[in-house]
């Protein structure tokens, strides 16, 4: 069942924006849950502040990538089912195609350090747009003691104790139905069918899974179709988005399968930080490279074609199947108050990214001190990237003195990346 568009934006506007989003969708999840909330909260007013926290919290509870799927849910809220394919396909293909073009250009040449010297000025942009995000999400966010207590305990499980995410998300939804069961409930909204429900389940799952089935029957035990196995895999056990699977991945791709050797997988990894798109598209990079050294760049081809279709089809499946109760859940007073306990759990996430992204974006060495149960990821001193520094100063007088468009920004900063790394190392 599609909720009714209030408002309804016309197709023209759903291209434009979404394929602004898309396009500018770089630095992994807690950007582009900035660009998406300064997007459709800030700018124009398709979703409330309400409804957007609403729809990450229920994203934060899903498999797979979170921004991807708030995206998704954006779309849908806004305009139904057809808006949410438009939606979160923009959101995807754009990041795609440039990580198509880097994965065809490093198996014929081995590396493509123009590239990174392009994004070292991006992504010092996105540790700008990262604390602008999370300054206004948290102001929205944390509303009493118990909301900045829950953010502070996320933010110190994930990065300190290492506590996995499930649990965090877990936590935080029975400490909110106990005690902020009291908040006012929305409007009751309209029965959901669950017969509609069980059809969408079923659509959704037959165009994830039956290509898959096809490609094991022609092919059984075949590259394709171990590729698209494992990563449908992958999909389903994602929870926490893509940082929360790395190391699982990185692992089997390396020393379960032998798809790619070590040096090829942090290579993958570096340059789905700079690109758009959700830092999952790694999965495709990772596809290509095994395809195409396998049997050239047309099985690269399809190996990347078949990773991309197990990786986010299952997103809209839940997005489709469970976009309709988030209204529901948001009128019942319990679980009201475990979404926005989670809400601000998540806060403490996007902290815990931030830091994270800007400690590698910051600094050429990092080490992990242990006391105890903590380990803790700190950065050396002595390492601090000076250029990457300036970059980011730059970038703040860009974004939040001159308060210049990312449309304009973007471009001067990888202008100005590409100008520093020429500078300081010949490329």
């Amino acid at each position: 069942m599609s909720p009714p568009p209030s408002p309804c934006p016309s197709p023209g506007d759903l291209l434009r924006v979404f394929g602004r989003i898309g396009l500018l969708s770089f630095g992994g999840p807690a950007a582009q849950i900035a660009l998406m909330h300064k997007e459709l909260v800030e700018d124009r007013p398709w979703l409330t502040e309400r409804q957007f926290l609403n729809a990450l919290s229920f994203c934060m509870l899903l498999p797979g990538p979170e921004a991807m799927q708030l995206a998704t849910y954006a779309g849908w809220r806004i305009g139904g089912v057809r808006a949410g394919l438009i939606a979160g396909l923009l959101f995807v293909i754009p990041g795609a195609f440039v990580i198509l073009a880097l994965a065809s250009v490093y198996a014929a040449h081995g590396g493509v350090p123009l590239v990174q010297a392009l994004f070292l000025g991006i992504k010092a942009a996105v540790i700008v747009i990262v604390v602008q995000a999370l300054v206004k999400v948290s102001k929205k966010a944390l509303t009493g003691a118990l909301p900045y207590a829950l953010a502070a305990v996320a933010f110190l499980g994930l990065y300190a104790l290492q506590v996995p995410f499930p649990l965090i998300v877990l936590g935080a939804g029975l400490i909110g139905a106990a005690f902020m069961a009291n908040a006012p409930p929305e409007a009751a909204p309209p029965p959901v069918s669950a017969r509609g429900t069980a059809r969408t389940v079923a659509l959704w799952s037959a165009i994830w899974l039956l290509p898959l089935a096809m490609l094991w029957a022609v092919a059984p035990g075949g590259l394709l179709a171990e590729i698209g196995l494992f990563f449908a895999k992958l999909a389903v056990v994602t929870f926490g988005g893509a940082y929360a699977v790395l190391a699982y991945m990185v692992q089997e791709v390396v020393a379960g399968f032998g798809w790619l050797t070590t040096a090829q997988m942090m290579d993958a990894l570096g340059l789905a930080e700079t690109t758009p798109g959700p830092l999952i598209l790694v999965t495709e990079f990772v596809g290509f490279l095994a395809g195409a050294q396998a049997g050239g760049w047309p099985l690269g081809l399809a190996a990347a074609l078949v990773t991309l279709w197990v990786t986010f089809a299952p997103c809209f499946l839940w997005i489709f199947a469970g976009a309709p109760y988030v209204d529901w859940i948001a009128s019942r007073p319990r679980l009201t108050g475990a979404l926005q306990a989670i809400t601000a759990a998540v806060v403490g996430v996007i902290l815990n990214l931030s830091v994270w992204f800007a400690a590698h974006v910051l600094f050429a060495e990092l080490e992990t001190v242990t006391a105890g149960p903590l380990g803790l990821l700190l950065p050396v001193w002595s390492s601090l990237d000076a250029p990457a520094l300036g970059l980011t100063a730059l970038a703040a007088g860009l974004l939040a003195g001159l308060k210049l468009d990312l449309l304009k920004a973007l471009p001067i900063m990888a202008l100005a990346g590409l100008v520093v790394s020429w500078a300081t190392t010949g490329i």
